[in-house]
């Protein structure tokens, strides 16, 4: 990692209130721009969030706000209505309000007298969703974004629901983690001694689990709708650089962008990484000069230069390497493939039966199939990727290949056809496609996960008919992954993926017809690479402003990052995970940020009702004697045959006295999950 000490351009920080149409509600703003004799009207950036500008994303704001600012753009970092230290109370998760107050900020940057009236977005995440979704409303302004981990389905591609299935890791932690995140107070020094408390309790009493709101739309309906860009990519005016990670859950957004915008309006970079930007250094690697990249993506789109941006191949993918199984890797070996069409012409479809006879075999997997399928969201920790998966494979019906007679290098989304039949009106089905070694190991390659009630749409709950065969056809998780020759690729079959899928109420079991089921890979051709004309595609190496000198603390109470635990004689099987998202810190203006969170998931194995999963936050913010906050929150997800139950508390306390307490208990019938 280089660190720019240096800029063309003298930099200036402010702190700003930025007003919203409703005229009652002001959003906090942190702006770096140029601040010399050049100082001439300057394109603007936003990144825009609910994370806290002045603690939580400090660090990485640091990285990269004063560097686009040394550059010529004026850098700005804003504040969600109800988050952090801007005004109004928290809502849902890009809700109508988030994303008009989105245009409100962006046309009030447009409309100073230091910008030039050109908008950029960007973020990873959340601030990359909210990017492509005010991208869609057209604000005059916004020329161009760039969103990374991001999702243009809020369906069907993220924390809520996979394959129409309930992410059962995801949809109970991310909803605990966010009350505890909304549950946060404005600090003092923003927002003043007098209104802080005033403020955090209005917003602490507003504050509703964002668990039972996404439970209680088990199908693709409008609240889905809302904001899933999918819906219709034209209403996109901006030129979009989409960018993603194999490691992170988002990467198929990247693929259906760059299929679906115009060429002269699209991007995309698919890295190794995980659910961080691609420039951090953190696990899997190789890093690279992210900002450099983005900066050849703003000059062009904001300032017209010619960077050469829109020469490169419209989709830039790195191809893995074959690799042991491990859960963290430095860096993946490979290398970068470039394809100016997407889809492909240099990508065919490979059908491989999964078998050639006539018998019938049987799936009924115990009901931990799952614990080794790795972090949803990997973060670059040291246990968030896939461990062997041996023990998966011993709980799942496995298909495997001959050993290949040569390298087989895939780009792109695979799919399996499956003709079944279901023991029970309300099944999954989940596959896994591994890598497996002359050894044994077995390496997860990519997978996929089907609910069988939305076989016919995610918008509707079509019950089985046991007795009956059907096909059945999904999307695997896009990849890019080299198998070597002398391995195998299995097909892995299971009906349960505990925690990644909260399970059916009733235990069943699926009967698979090999002869009339295929694995369908999407088989690039090496020889694309010495098209004549195409060039080698590279990156800088990375490069940030000089960190924030932020010290981290280690508990000395530290407990594992995933912790499996089984209760043999009660069948019984516990995972502990703790998310491990910064931990506490001390920042330069003497604010310490405790934090600690623990996820629990158990089931026992002949029990799909023994679901139960648990999340549990602590968050502690003081400053000296001056300040002193603590949030506790736990959040509880358990279902019967026909109900999800939901319990949801939270307490509040300011220098030992409580502010707010409250407790929510709720159900919502099982109708699809």
């Amino acid at each position: 990692m280089k660190y720019r000490e240096h800029f063309d351009r003298q930099v200036t920080r402010e702190d700003v209130w930025i007003p919203t149409r409703d005229g009652r509600t002001h959003l906090h703003a942190r702006i770096w721009r140029p601040n010399d004799a050049e100082a001439e009207p300057v394109p603007a950036l936003l990144e825009y969030l609910p994370y806290r500008k002045t603690d939580w994303t400090a660090p990485r704001d640091a990285q990269r706000h004063p560097w686009y600012a040394g550059h010529g753009y004026a850098s700005v970092r804003v504040d969600i209505r109800g988050h952090g230290d801007s005004e109004g109370t928290p809502g849902d998760e890009y809700d109508a309000q988030e994303l008009a107050d989105g245009v409100d900020v962006v046309n009030w940057l447009a409309e100073q007298p230091w910008c030039t009236g050109k908008v950029g977005m960007f973020g990873i995440s959340w601030g990359g969703f909210n990017s492509l979704q005010i991208a869609a409303l057209a604000p005059e302004p916004l020329k161009a974004i760039v969103t990374v981990c991001s999702t243009d389905d809020r369906y069907d591609n993220d924390v809520h629901y996979t394959g129409g299935a309930v992410l059962g890791i995801d949809m109970l932690a991310w909803a605990g983690t966010m009350l505890a995140f909304a549950a946060r107070p404005p600090d003092p020094t923003s927002v003043g001694e007098d209104r802080w408390l005033p403020m955090w309790r209005e917003r602490l009493e507003a504050l509703d689990p964002f668990l039972n709101t996404w439970l209680a739309h088990q199908q693709r309906d409008d609240y889905w709708r809302h904001g899933s860009v999918c819906e219709d990519y034209s209403a996109i005016d901006a030129a979009v650089l989409a960018v993603g990670g194999w490691n992170d859950p988002y990467r198929d957004t990247v693929l259906r962008l760059v299929e679906h915008l115009p060429d002269d309006r699209v991007r995309g970079i698919v890295g190794p990484w995980s659910h961080q930007y691609p420039d951090r250094g953190l696990p899997p690697g190789p890093a690279i000069g992210f900002l450099q990249e983005t900066l050849r993506w703003w000059d062009q789109h904001l300032k017209g230069e010619d960077t050469g941006v829109m020469r490169e191949p419209k989709l830039r993918a790195w191809l893995n390497d074959p690799v042991p199984p491990a859960t963290s890797y430095d860096e993946m070996p490979g290398r970068w493939v470039g394809d100016h069409n997407w889809p492909s012409p240099s990508v065919s479809w490979d059908a491989r039966l999964l078998g050639d006879g006539d018998t019938p075999v049987l799936v009924r997997s115990p009901q931990h199939t799952g614990l080794d399928a790795g972090r949803f969201f990997p973060f670059g920790n040291a246990s968030d990727l896939p461990p062997d998966q041996r023990e998966e494979d011993g709980r799942s019906v496995c298909f495997d290949s001959a050993p290949l007679d040569g390298r087989v290098e895939i780009l792109g989304r695979p799919r399996v056809r499956l003709r079944l039949d279901s023991a029970t009106p309300r099944a999954h089905v989940v596959v896994r496609v591994c890598d497996v070694a002359p050894d044994g190991s077995s390496t997860l390659v990519t997978r996929g996960v089907l609910n069988l009630l939305s076989r016919h749409g995610r918008d509707r709950a079509v019950e089985w008919t046991p007795g009956t065969y059907e096909t059945v056809e999904f999307e695997l998780n896009g990849i890019g992954y080299a198998f070597p020759p002398g391995h195998r690729i299995r097909v892995a079959v299971s009906d349960t993926y505990w925690p990644w899928v909260w399970p059916h109420g009733e235990r069943g079991q699926l009967t698979v017809l090999p002869a009339g089921s295929a694995l369908l890979l999407p088989v690039r051709d090496p020889a694309s690479d010495e098209d004549e004309g195409s060039a080698p595609i590279r990156f800088e190496e990375p490069e940030q402003a000089p960190p924030l000198p932020v010290t981290y603390e280690r508990s000395a109470e530290a407990t594992p990052e995933r912790l499996v635990i089984c209760d043999v004689a009660k069948g019984e099987w516990t995972l502990e995970v703790d998310p491990n998202y910064g931990g506490s810190r001390v920042y330069p203006d003497g604010l310490r940020y405790e934090e600690s969170a623990r996820e629990t998931y158990r089931i026992r194995a002949d029990d799909p009702l023994s679901a139960r999963a648990v999340s549990e936050w602590t968050i502690r913010l003081r400053r000296g004697d001056d300040w002193d906050a603590e949030i506790m929150t736990r959040t509880e997800l358990r279902a019967t045959a026909t109900e999800f139950i939901m319990d949801s508390r939270m307490e509040t306390r300011a220098d030992g006295e409580t502010v707010v307490k409250r407790a929510w208990h709720r159900t919502t019938p099982r109708t699809s999950a």
